[in-house]
C-alpha cells in the first residue's frame, strides 16, 4: 500500500523486453536506504517487486499485463520516473490510500498556467469517468491528487510549486500518457452492490415450477 507521496525521481538505465514482459533496471538513491528483496517500489504508481539491488539501482520484473495497462511501456533509458517505497504501519498517511494497482491510461489535454499553480487536464477513458468525483483523490503517475474540476469526459488536477518540483508530472508533453488509479472506495462500493443487485435478482428467480423442478413437491 503507498500514499501518493512521492519520495524520489528515479531514471531508468535499462529496458529488457521478453515477450510482452519486461525486467527494468531504475537508478535511485532515497528508495534504496534500507531495501530488501521483495519490496514493493511504486514507479510511476504501479506496484513493482525488487528482485535485485545495488548500492545506486534496483530490477524489477513487469508482467504483460502490468506493461497493457500502464505507460511503462513508454519507457526508455534515461526516463524519469516518480518512485515511493510501500508505506509502513505507523507513518502518517499524507496523501489517500494508493494499491499500486493501475485503472487505466489517461492522455494529457493541456496546462494552464495560474499564479504558482499549474492546471493540468487529462482525459481518461470513460469507462473511468464514473469513478472519478470533483474534490476527491485521483493517483496520477503515482502523485496523489485532488480532483478540482471535472467535465463530462475529462478532468483537471492544480499543480502546487512543490509537487512540480519533486515529480515528473510537468514534465511530460500534452498528448502523453499517465498512469491512473482511481480511488478504491468508489470501486469496492460499485462491486458491493452489484453483487447484491444479482442476489435480489437471483431471489426473483425463485418460482414454482423451479421448486417442482428440484424435488420440492408442494
Amino acid at each position: 500500500m503507498f500514499t501518493g507521496i512521492i519520495e524520489e525521481i528515479g531514471r531508468i538505465r535499462s529496458v529488457s523486453t521478453s515477450g510482452d514482459g519486461a525486467s527494468i533496471i531504475i537508478e535511485a538513491k532515497k528508495v534504496l536506504e534500507d531495501v530488501k528483496l521483495g519490496d514493493s517500489i511504486a514507479t510511476n504508481g504501479v506496484c513493482l517487486t525488487v528482485n535485485h539491488f545495488e548500492k545506486n539501482y534496483f530490477r524489477v520484473d513487469v508482467m504483460a499485463e502490468t506493461m497493457r495497462r500502464s505507460n511503462l511501456e513508454t519507457l526508455r533509458r534515461g526516463s524519469k520516473v516518480n518512485l515511493e517505497r510501500a508505506v509502513a504501519v505507523g507513518d502518517r498517511l499524507g496523501g489517500h490510500l494508493v494499491s499500486g494497482h493501475i485503472d487505466d491510461v489517461g492522455i494529457i489535454e493541456g496546462y494552464e498556467k495560474e499564479d504558482n499553480a499549474i492546471w493540468i487536464t487529462i482525459k481518461p477513458p470513460q469507462l473511468l469517468m464514473k469513478y472519478i468525483i470533483l474534490k476527491g483523490s485521483i493517483a496520477i503517475d503515482g502523485v496523489s491528487l485532488t480532483v478540482a474540476q471535472l467535465g463530462g469526459d475529462h478532468f483537471k488536477v492544480s499543480i502546487i510549486p512543490h509537487t512540480k518540483d519533486e515529480t515528473t508530472l510537468i514534465e511530460k508533453g500534452v498528448g502523453q500518457m499517465v498512469n491512473l488509479e482511481c480511488d478504491m472506495i468508489g470501486k469496492y462500493v460499485e462491486r458491493l452492490l452489484g453483487m447484491s443487485s444479482n442476489h435480489r435478482e437471483a431471489k426473483k428467480e425463485i418460482t414454482m415450477d423451479f421448486l417442482t423442478q428440484h424435488g420440492f413437491n408442494l
